[in-house]
């Protein structure tokens, strides 16, 4: 165990020192034995200079071999890690004294103000939790969707050019908007969408009879690379009525299925989502207790789900997989449209129909901005910090008040005091240790330690030189 006040380097390198120069030890200084030093009663210390020794010359200097100075380069390095870094504020930094409460009883409105703040802290903390993960389930809400199917009958005309306008037409146009919620928020930020990005398709049938097999139908499909569109326009030459159907199927997002109609009456569930068909499932697999109570792993088939799953026994792991061939695309849209030619020429003819589609609710929008917004946090931030300094300087001015009421009370005694209490801060500011009266005396240093205290000294000095010429030699040999 290394003893304060020595160098215990110079003690790994006793094996290389002649035996009959090995110093006498006999036993440990006391506590209070000065550290050899600058200054210290105990001649040059170890980095010291001896008296009247000039400083070396910079030129002079020996250079520093490589590992010593990656060595050197570690240590400051660590230096610098270990550097005070600024102080981390905390809640019970703005808690005010308690004796600067009983000086001053209004300041307990300050402490209930501090009391309700970390009440709201956890509050607002546990809604930012709950917005989170509410943000990870999807937000749906009804709107109404209104597609506004228009024809116009353009005749031919028999003064006009070949191929221009000769030949009698239709145009069909499909169109549509999103009606106004009245419910909606008056924060709510209307965001215009194209009416295509509603639908994953949508297919106009003509009449067969009229157009052939090959020209009957009108298909747009949704792809990586469609633009959306605010409509679709369909032109083509005839004189006679037309029977259209469209097929409209909605981009449901997240993707929804038809369930088998079997498993549907029985779930009474017939157009979902996954997870809530699965949940539906689990829900009538509790009810009617088809778990095994042994095996639990397993599901004990009724009659209905041997129909539909074709099996007495099946595990939980194979639902999904079961399941997968009893989901379906779900059905499309149906309107069936006339476009007529009769009532005039050059007049748009207009029907409308509300549909009900499902869009991000507005509400995700502003619960998003929320947690990405830092103006409020900045702000509170601030008002923290002026918190902080000010309790700070209440700190500093309680400190002051009560040093001069000391000394008011006494001031002798007060400074009697205050120089012990700087005396015994000096010696651990200066690092002394022992009793600086006995060590002035010639006698403290006549006592049996002091013959081996001089003899550790003298040998680590021996060594410390000895180093130093290893070192010197061996930058030269190479």
């Amino acid at each position: 165990m290394a003893t304060p006040g020595y160098n215990m380097a110079a003690l790994s390198h006793s094996r290389s020192f002649p035996p009959n120069q090995m110093p006498q030890m006999r036993h440990f200084p006391p506590a209070g034995f000065p550290r050899p030093g600058p200054n210290r009663g105990m001649g040059m210390g170890y980095g010291g200079m001896r008296p009247g020794m000039s400083p070396m010359d910079q030129s002079r200097k020996r250079p520093i071999p490589h590992d010593n100075r990656n060595r050197q380069q570690r240590h400051d390095r660590n230096a610098e890690s270990h550097k005070p870094q600024r102080k981390k504020k905390k809640i019970a930094d703005k808690v005010l004294p308690q004796k600067v409460r009983d000086l001053v009883p209004e300041s307990q409105a300050y402490m209930d103000l501090l009391a309700f703040e970390r009440k709201l802290d956890s509050t607002i903390m546990r809604k930012r939790l709950d917005i989170q993960e509410a943000l990870k389930r999807p937000m749906k809400q009804k709107r109404k969707l209104r597609v506004f199917i228009s024809h116009t009958f353009y005749p031919g005309k028999p003064d006009a050019e070949e191929d221009e306008g000769n030949i009698p037409s239709w145009e069909l146009r499909v169109e549509g908007r999103l009606l106004d919620d009245p419910n909606a928020p008056k924060y709510d930020v209307k965001t215009k969408r194209k009416f295509s990005s509603f639908f994953k398709s949508l297919v106009i049938e003509l009449d067969k009879d009229l157009y052939g097999p090959d020209n009957h139908l009108v298909e747009w499909h949704r792809t990586s690379t469609t633009t959306e569109t605010d409509g679709f326009q369909v032109k083509r030459p005839g004189n006679e009525n037309v029977k259209c159907t469209l097929l409209l199927l909605l981009d449901h997002q997240p993707p929804q299925y038809k369930l088998d109609s079997r498993l549907a009456r029985l779930l009474g569930v017939h157009t979902q989502t996954r997870p809530v068909i699965i949940n539906a499932l689990w829900q009538y697999i509790k009810t009617h207790k088809l778990q095994d109570t042994n095996e639990r792993e397993f599901i004990n088939n009724d009659r209905y789900f041997q129909q539909i799953f074709e099996c007495h026994r099946m595990k939980f792991s194979e639902i999904p997989q079961r399941l997968h061939p009893l989901l379906h695309p779900p059905d499309p849209i149906v309107i069936n449209h006339v476009i007529t030619i009769e009532g005039g020429t050059d007049q748009r003819r207009t029907a409308c129909y509300d549909i009900d589609v499902e869009v991000d609710d507005t509400l995700k929008e502003q619960m998003k901005s929320f947690l990405l917004s830092t103006t409020s946090q900045q702000e509170i931030a601030a008002l923290d910090n002026k918190i902080h300094e000010t309790v700070e300087t209440i700190n500093q001015l309680k400190n002051q008040r009560e040093f001069m009421l000391c000394f008011a009370r006494d001031p002798q005694e007060f400074i009697n005091e205050w120089l012990m209490s700087q005396s015994k801060d000096l010696k651990i500011m200066t690092d002394v240790a022992g009793n600086p009266e006995e060590e002035r005396r010639a006698d403290f240093f006549f006592q049996p330690w002091a013959q081996e205290a001089v003899s550790r000294y003298f040998y680590g000095k021996v060594q410390q030189r000895r180093a130093e010429l290893e070192q010197a030699l061996g930058i030269r040999n190479t």
